[in-house]
């Protein structure tokens, strides 16, 4: 098979290596690509992260040996030591790694300007049978760099909005469908039920960028414009600045902290301690699970509500699988990557609560199967017409999301959210001139 490298450029700086084992497994697969390996290529590397998909995808690994004749080696770490080895490894030039998992939108343009990812354009393309054009435009433009495919989604995430039923009832309110519902819900509410806030969201200045940002495309923004400049201060990303902290400030839970992530907010929705909640799909069993949830008889699920642009929730691919440049079997990586991506092994592993980045697989009653209707539907909304990053776009990813969340934190305390988008912008700016 034919594929073109990547160009590669100065390579990031190496990271203290931490030694973990490789957890060796016989693993298997079902369909997708040649019954007979290549030449040379009898034994293949694959890393991947400790994850229920990895779980699943483990265990079938004999049949995919059995198949195609190719030995597979798996090693598995947590996510820093994973960051950890990649760094070192692949800044060393290994051909060591062959398959690896890696987050898209984390590492993903750091590891695709470095030149660590073979271009895989050629392969996806290629197999009609496979179909590329049936993985979602959202995670398929994240895996994408310059044109060029170099990395297969396998794991989606979406915000959704989740409500509590008997509360919108109390109020005599429908579900918010447009943000000036959900405000006049989460004001009703919190007038309504002495004790319990309308509305509640994440707040760290870092954590909160993600969730926010459905706000920011809804209301016609995003962190970087066409031009390719920061754009956190447009008229646009103002108004969702003001509106996400101005939920929190005005309807969010008494004397709530600026430091939270899912899961204190979470933890403040199932304990019943608020009505409106915008979250991560992925994360709605904590909800809906009698055992850790107080209000899990009531929960609700929908679509983010419209702004100006509509409903525009973010639709990322978390975990992606990508080829190493330096390896020296990658016709056998590509086949792997094919086999564990194929429409049915992405429908059984959708099944086990893993979302898929296939459109089929949401389509399919079967794929749906394990999920609450209502948040199908509205996972179903964010797949059609969700954007495929939820924050910068960037190398400095930390960096970033400390740049582009101090807005969200000043809104939240009731300060001058276009001042600090100002600001912010400025800062935004001149990181994205350092990464040129």
């Amino acid at each position: 098979m034919k594929r073109h490298s990547v160009v590669k450029v100065a390579a990031i700086a190496a990271t203290a290596f931490l030694a973990a084992g490789a957890l060796s497994a016989c693993s298997s697969g079902d369909s997708g690509g040649s019954d007979k390996a290549d030449q040379g290529s009898k034994t293949l590397s694959v890393t991947l992260v400790n994850h229920v998909w990895t779980d699943i995808i483990k265990s079938k690994i004999p049949e995919f040996e059995k198949k195609t004749g190719i030995k597979v080696t798996l090693s598995q770490y947590g996510e820093d030591q994973l960051s950890d080895q990649y760094n070192v490894k692949l800044n060393a030039g290994t051909s060591d790694l062959d398959v690896m998992m890696y987050r898209p939108l984390q590492e993903g343009k750091q590891f695709a300007k470095n030149g660590y990812f073979a271009d895989l354009t050629d392969d996806v393309t290629s197999d009609k049978k496979w179909a590329w054009d049936d993985f979602q435009s959202g995670p398929v433009g994240s895996t994408t760099y310059k044109d060029k495919v170099v990395g297969v989604p396998i794991i989606t995430e979406q915000e959704v909005l989740y409500y509590r039923k008997d509360l919108l009832e109390k109020a005599g309110l429908e579900v918010p469908k447009t943000m000036d519902e959900l405000e006049a819900a989460a004001k009703a509410i919190k007038e309504q039920n002495p004790g319990v806030a309308g509305f509640v969201a994440r707040t760290g200045k870092s954590a909160a960028v993600t969730q926010f940002s459905s706000f920011l495309y809804s209301f016609g923004g995003d962190f970087i414009g066409k031009d390719g400049k920061a754009n956190i201060n447009s008229p646009e990303a103002k108004k969702a600045y003001a509106f996400y902290g101005g939920l929190i400030h005005n309807y969010g839970p008494e004397n709530v902290s600026t430091d939270m992530s899912w899961s204190e907010a979470m933890a403040i929705f199932t304990q019943g301690g608020a009505g409106l909640y915008t979250e991560a799909d992925s994360l709605y069993k904590n909800a809906t699970d009698p055992a850790n949830s107080k209000v899990a008889d009531t929960v609700g699920f929908a679509p983010m509500p419209a702004g100006k642009s509509g409903s525009k929730a973010y639709n990322v691919p978390s975990w992606a699988l990508g080829v190493n440049e330096a390896s020296g079997h990658k016709d056998a990586a590509w086949k792997f990557i094919q086999w564990a991506t194929s429409q049915d092994m992405t429908l059984e592993i959708q099944k086990n609560g893993v979302p898929g980045a296939r459109t089929s697989v949401w389509n399919d009653p079967d794929g749906v199967s394990t999920y609450p209707e209502d948040l199908a539907a509205a996972i179903a909304v964010s797949t059609k017409n969700g954007i495929g990053h939820d924050r910068p776009l960037v190398i400095k990813v930390p960096e970033a999301r400390e740049i582009v969340g101090d807005p969200i934190v000043t809104a939240i305390t009731g300060g001058d959210s276009d001042a600090a988008a100002d600001a912010a912008n400025k800062a935004f700016q001149a990181l994205l001139d350092d990464e040129k």
